[in-house]
């Protein structure tokens, strides 16, 4: 795992706060990394509402299988999650260790199966040994505490370099409620729902498929507009839990105005998160935000800008500071949406370098070049086509990527 932070990580860690109903806690199991916490269980004191996206791919871990299979009861009493080991492609072993596990966690908390949720992640084809860490888990809950979100993030940690936290406050009614977020991810990221897990609670009282319907929406332009390698994992799991504690009313609908405020802090937070994860990015050094405007619709101008941005080639220019705007131009031109190269226009920051099919002229190297040496880098095309916008977020391909994943199971 890596050892050195990465230059893009947060100057300060925001502190979250206890959430009414949440406790935590993180114990070391030894299931890959050793003289770290790799598992930790987040207890419910009240049943819960849940809601979840998963990976769309099709080779899913099972833990993945498992939470959509509770899903549907819609309630949550416990969530475990160990790193080290994504439990994917195990076969019938890997079932069986979801189910050692989940029966473990649920007579710890002292609820049924079906209301336990489970989440791997680590090195894929490894069966994993569940009585590592099934047997901690009655420790788990008793010591659990409310203050132990940091140690939570750290504990999911793979080869992250930093535990990744948020945290919002809103008005539901004149009630106020927190909202809290921990993630991991930094490379095998490109989330498709949406190796990427994410929990969120919060103590707001919402019915389970308003939560549903919330997260689904919110999910679009934060976790699946990120990008680290195009790779998506077989684990990503990002799950938001509600205890109702807060003592704001019930809110059955997700459409309900009183959820406005809501709403606005958890795509905040969601976004917040998301953005992390790519600052994190597997030997990043730089964070690039894409937009792209001009486009047919909303769907395609997305394909456009994840097309640059999943380009090695682009990436790697980025990595060199090298204004390389041609290689943008293959980007767009290998997506598959409609284009029309003599109406296209880049800018690199706010130097435009290409409009009108050729390169800009007034284009000035030294200013592109001053763009690239930033650790933040935007990058705009525009189609100039009709009113499709998207923007995404990746980060720089350099030689410490493929020396992290080069060994990554040594």
């Amino acid at each position: 795992m890596p050892t050195a932070i990465s230059p893009l990580a947060p100057k300060t860690y925001a502190v979250l706060p206890p959430i009414r109903g949440v406790r935590m806690a993180t114990a070391a199991a030894g299931i890959k990394y050793r003289g770290r916490t790799d598992v930790l269980m987040i207890v419910f004191d009240h049943p819960a509402s849940a809601a979840g996206v998963f990976t769309r791919s099709k080779c899913p871990s099972a833990p993945v299988d498992f939470c959509r299979r509770n899903l549907a009861a819609g309630r949550a009493r416990a969530l475990v999650v160990n790193s080290g080991n994504a439990n994917a492609f195990t076969g019938r072993k890997g079932d069986e260790s979801t189910a050692i596990t989940a029966k473990a966690a649920a007579a710890a908390a002292g609820c049924g199966v079906d209301e336990i949720f489970l989440a791997s992640t680590g090195v894929i084809g490894e069966p994993l040994d569940a009585s590592k860490f099934s047997g901690v888990l009655g420790d788990l809950v008793t010591s659990a505490a409310d203050d132990r979100w940091f140690e939570a993030a750290e504990a999911i940690m793979t080869t992250d370099t930093y535990p990744k936290v948020a945290t919002r406050q809103a008005q539901i009614d004149g009630v106020t409620v927190t909202i809290n977020g921990i993630a991991k991810g930094a490379g095998m990221i490109a989330p498709d729902m949406a190796t990427m897990l994410s929990f969120i609670a919060t103590d707001a009282d919402i019915a389970p498929a308003a939560l549903q319907t919330m997260l689904s929406d919110h999910v679009e332009p934060t976790y699946n507009s990120v990008t680290v390698d195009s790779d998506t994992s077989t684990s990503d799991t990002l799950m938001l839990f509600a205890t109702g504690a807060a003592g704001a009313p019930r809110i059955e609908d997700a459409s309900d105005p009183r959820l406005g405020d809501f709403q606005k802090a958890l795509h905040d937070l969601m976004h917040d998160l998301a953005l992390q994860i790519v600052r994190d990015g597997e030997g990043a050094r730089k964070m690039v935000e894409i937009t792209v405007t001009g486009a047919e619709t909303d769907a395609a101008a997305k394909r456009i800008a994840l097309s640059i941005a999943n380009s090695p080639l682009v990436k790697t220019a980025i990595a060199g500071e090298d204004a390389n705007w041609g290689r943008v131009v293959m980007a767009v031109g290998k997506a598959g949406e409609m284009a029309d190269r003599d109406r296209l226009a880049i800018w690199f920051g706010d130097v435009r370098v290409a409009v009108e099919g050729e390169r800009d002229p007034d284009y000035s190297e030294d200013a592109a070049s001053a763009v690239m040496r930033a650790e933040d880098i935007a990058v705009r095309v525009d189609l100039g086509l009709a009113n499709g916008r998207a923007t995404v977020w990746t980060c720089d391909l350099t030689k410490e990527y493929v020396a992290i994943n080069g060994d990554y199971r040594s």
